[in-house]
């Protein structure tokens, strides 16, 4: 076997302490949904307090609106990306067990779905509240993206969502019997560590894009404009991330060992690729709509 990396020593958990007979740990994982959350919220602040940012140098809401919107939508990312993992990865177990669904403690949540949550709460909010709708989306889709960094680097510390079998010289062997699983592989098993590749696309990348439209390029002023560029450019990065990404287990067969929800005659596509198609064909047309309303 080529020159592979190990997996590097790293607990879950930050810390965890005993009290009353029970143990309480904070994890990587919860401290990443944390910190993105304080960062999006500081970084709407920052946006909402720069007049000029925005179109008529009024900016849509006020900095006190903007901390009562993120309640909301901290209810929409749990909600929604719990819900969007039962409907769209486990919709058989969990009709079979339907006390297990709210149990997001044990895990299992989706992205494209808490992105629905989202969606769902910022309009509901911007409805009660007479704001524009796009510049509400505009203004959270900015402030995403290091939330999402934060997250795939979490889940590389989980040792959870590893890439395909590689042989390549950055590719890591993770631990678990799991992860170890690899049909016709001698000896350990590399695989590649697809969480970077999310991270880096996802939140490096298109997070430096989207901050530069906003802070640069003055692209609040066009409203959609900053909402298409991230539901493009996440849709594209996870697309092309999922040749790389290990599908869930529960596509996996014999007869489909790549993994595809969805297959004609052995060509398809995967389960987050699919999902990622309609959203990348929204942000292309919220791109073009911006742009013609500025023409």
């Amino acid at each position: 076997m080529q020159a592979v990396l190990r997996f590097p020593e790293i607990s879950p958990e930050i810390f965890a302490i005993s009290l009353f007979g029970m143990e309480f740990a904070l994890r990587w994982y919860a401290l990443a949904y944390i910190a993105g959350i304080l960062i999006a919220w500081r970084l709407a602040i920052a946006a909402v307090r720069r007049p000029q940012l925005w179109p008529g140098d009024a900016a849509p809401m006020t900095a006190q609106q903007v901390e009562d919107l993120l309640t909301w939508i901290i209810l929409g990312v749990i909600l929604g990306g719990r819900l969007g993992f039962v409907l769209f990865y486990q919709p058989a177990y969990y009709l079979a067990n339907p006390a297990e669904i709210l149990m997001v403690w044990q895990g299992g949540m989706a992205f494209h779905g808490g992105l629905l949550g989202v969606v769902a709460a910022a309009w509901i909010y911007a409805a009660r509240h007479g704001i524009g709708r796009l510049q509400m989306a505009d203004l959270v889709a900015h402030t995403v993206p290091p939330g999402l960094l934060l997250g795939r680097l979490a889940n590389f510390i989980n040792a959870e969502l590893w890439g395909r079998p590689s042989d390549l010289p950055w590719a890591v062997i993770f631990p678990g019997a799991a992860a170890q699983d690899c049909p016709d592989v001698v000896g350990l098993c590399a695989r590649h560590p697809s969480q970077l590749y999310e991270a880096a696309l996802e939140g490096v990348l298109l997070g430096a894009l989207v901050l530069w439209l906003v802070w640069r390029r003055g692209a609040l002023k066009r409203p959609g404009m900053v909402t298409g560029v991230f539901l493009a450019g996440y849709g594209l990065a996870r697309f092309i991330v999922e040749f790389f990404r290990q599908p869930d287990a529960q596509f996996v067969s014999l007869g489909n060992p790549q993994g595809l929800a969805w297959q004609i005659n052995g060509y398809g596509l995967t389960m987050g690729q699919a999902l990622s198609l309609p959203m990348i064909a929204l942000g292309l047309w919220l791109i073009l709509r911006a742009r013609r309303a500025a023409a």
